[in-house]
């Protein structure tokens, strides 16, 4: 009998890292987790996972991928928030790059596979001189933490070249779906309906016109196992291919939600980007990927599962 090969899942405990563990374990993976919980949530893992809780530019890296041999490492752990990428760019560059560097070091050093890293369209092209914007598209980002991930992405591109590392990276636009932190400042779906379910007035910043490309959660998770192709290297845009106005969302989450009130506006946050659409066809080209899930059907999953959570503890 075949021993199940061992994925290795930073981040595992958060939002897209807990649904990529299920998908995983669906498909009959070996899986450890390492997370280092300020984000993440032990309750969102099934019991079978393998659970280290360790931060990935602690030297605690080396010794997991000794003790449990992973056969492919997904990289999702990061500091995730624009704002704080401004506001303390030290720490930002301490997970976000140096954390990196440790891992694929790791990785590399112990025969991996296929390391597949979870990057940024959002935030690392800046404003865009065409739209929808492709992976040739120059990087502009407009903040540490945009920075921070494509410095990731060179660094992996070194590996590949020097030590046959092979890798994916995955640009993602806004990601969204049950699971989100609702407290936080990135999740602006999540943040909406909790606002609205608590009867709170949600806050837009600036006028609300700026467009994002919203991707749902499980089509990014269908991205990343797609993406342990050998074929599968270098960076990868995973959106819509649509551009969605916030003042949209807060519009269509209102009908879905049957909400009426205004939203608060304040003024707009630096760092933020204008306008992003992605172009996703160099995915759909290498290898087979496609959103299934339109904002019409995702934001009424989302809402759906935030209703439940104010009814039982979060998961």
């Amino acid at each position: 009998m075949v021993s199940p090969k061992t994925a290795l899942v930073t981040g595992g405990a958060g939002f897209i890292g807990s649904h990529l563990v299920d998908r995983l374990i669906e498909s009959s993976y070996r899986v450890v987790v390492m997370d280092n919980l300020k984000t993440g949530r032990l309750r969102r893992l099934p019991p079978e996972v393998n659970f280290h809780h360790a931060d990935v530019s602690s030297a605690a890296v080396d010794e997991i991928f000794i003790r449990e041999k992973p056969n492919v490492v997904f990289h999702l752990a990061a500091q995730i928030s624009v704002r704080d990428s401004i506001r303390n760019p030290v720490p930002d560059a301490e997970a976000n790059i140096l954390g990196t560097l440790r891992l694929m070091h790791a990785a590399r050093r112990h025969g991996v596979e296929k390391l597949v890293f979870s990057s940024t369209g959002g935030a690392l092209y800046g404003n865009p001189d065409t739209l929808p914007c492709r992976e040739d598209h120059p990087i502009r980002p407009l903040s540490p933490y945009g920075l921070g991930k494509s410095v990731g992405e060179m660094y992996l591109e070194l590996y590949r070249q020097t030590y046959r590392l092979n890798y994916a990276a995955l640009r993602y636009g806004n990601v969204y779906g049950p699971r989100q932190d609702p407290q936080g400042e990135a999740g602006v779906i999540a943040i909406f309906c909790m606002a609205i379910l608590e009867n709170k007035q949600p806050r837009i910043f600036g006028g609300g016109e700026q467009q994002r490309d919203f991707v749902y959660v499980k089509d990014v998770v269908d991205a990343n196992i797609l993406a342990l192709n050998d074929e599968v290297v270098g960076p990868y845009n995973i959106g819509s291919g649509v551009g969605t106005s916030i003042n949209q969302i807060y519009a269509m989450l209102g009908k879905v939600l049957r909400y009426r009130k205004k939203a608060v506006h304040s003024p707009a946050r630096l760092g933020d980007v204008h306008r992003i659409i992605l172009d996703s066809t160099k995915a759909g080209r290498d290898m087979g990927w496609q959103p299934k899930t339109g904002l019409a059907e995702g934001l009424e999953l989302t809402a759906a599962y935030f209703r439940g959570a104010l009814r039982r503890t979060p998961a």
